[in-house]
């Protein structure tokens, strides 16, 4: 079955296994923990393991899935990192007739048709939900909603409203962590303004995230340098830049082929329409191609993250550089 997250909320105590995917890893953990509170799962109740390890651990995955708790309650099998080359074990372990443990099993980026989303997707008591990045349709009804459930905030000035649509929806922990934030710091006047937010968002590096994505499309090598300095010397995760560089260039690939414009806060506009000139349709689905393999080998290989974003960051500013004097932009 193909789930909305409100087929899940309402509907996770009903099924065996659930597949949640999607580029937004914050939202892939939300539902996650959202599942563990609503099924009351004890911690031992709860049996976690990364899809690199089904292999060996494949007896105890099952023999865990298998076997009533031995202190009563409702067990939990949480599969992480789940790839289409995991489909066949999984398979298995949700169609067993000993399943005694609901099975949620997390994944990135998932593509239509492969083994995990078929097997969930065409199911009748599992289901797969997929996890999209925020819209700027999607994000701003989150904000206002979770702005006025934490303090009854209604007021937010448009400026302010696109700074934030702007800035955010990447990952939805870092939208939600800043909601928070800003709620406490508007809580005594009821509005958020534009310099509210510009004053709070610094610490999710909004600012040092917006040069390092535009310039690094636009062919700016140094500032594309300075920027990523900046942000991994405040400690940003290797991982969500991955992400957000991903989101960046399915943006860009929307405006090259369709014309159709995001929308942009005005420091970054004249970047943004320079990389539209640089970057043709073909180089951007290799770029996002290579991403998806960049975000794998973060979680896979045991290097250094951070070397392996230098490296993959320098080698695209460079290429958009050679594009521009190539189409000579």
């Amino acid at each position: 079955m193909k789930w909305k997250e409100s087929d899940f909320k309402g509907g996770i105590d009903t099924i065996r296994a659930v597949l949640i995917y999607g580029p937004d890893a914050g939202q892939v953990d939300e539902l996650s923990d959202y599942a563990i509170k609503k099924l009351s799962i004890e911690r031992d109740n709860l049996f976690a393991l990364d899809s690199n390890e089904l292999s060996e651990k494949q007896d105890a995955l099952f023999a865990e899935s298998c076997t009533p708790s031995m202190f009563g309650g409702r067990k939990m099998v949480i599969i992480s990192n789940a790839g289409d080359s995991d489909a066949k074990i999984i398979s298995e372990l949700v169609g067993h007739s000993g399943l005694c443990s609901t099975v949620l099993v997390c994944a990135g980026e998932l593509r239509a048709g492969g083994g995990l989303r078929s097997l969930f997707e065409n199911g009748n008591d599992i289901a797969a939900l997929a996890c999209y990045t925020d819209d700027a349709k999607s994000l701003a009804a989150l904000i206002r909603g979770e702005l006025s459930a934490a303090s009854g905030i209604n007021q937010i000035t448009p400026d302010a409203m696109e700074y934030m649509t702007t800035h955010l929806g990447g990952d939805r922990a870092v939208t939600r962590g800043f909601l928070t934030k800003i709620a406490l710091y508007v809580s005594d006047k009821q509005i958020v303004e534009l310099d509210d937010v510009e004053r709070c968002l610094p610490d999710t590096a909004a600012a040092d995230t917006d040069d390092f994505l535009y310039s690094l499309t636009a062919g700016h090598i140094q500032q594309t340098v300075m920027a990523l300095d900046r942000l991994i010397y405040d400690n940003a995760d290797p991982n969500m830049l991955v992400r957000m560089l991903d989101t960046h260039f399915k943006k860009l690939l929307t405006a090259v082929v369709d014309g159709q414009l995001p929308r942009l806060f005005w420091k970054v506009a004249d970047k943004f329409n320079r990389a539209i000139k640089i970057w043709p349709e073909s180089e951007i689905n290799a770029v996002l191609i290579r991403l998806n393999e960049l975000e794998k080998q973060l979680r896979s290989t045991g290097m250094p993250a951070e070397i392996l974003l230098r490296d993959f960051a320098l080698k695209l500013a460079l290429r958009a550089t050679k594009l521009s004097a190539k189409r000579k932009i």
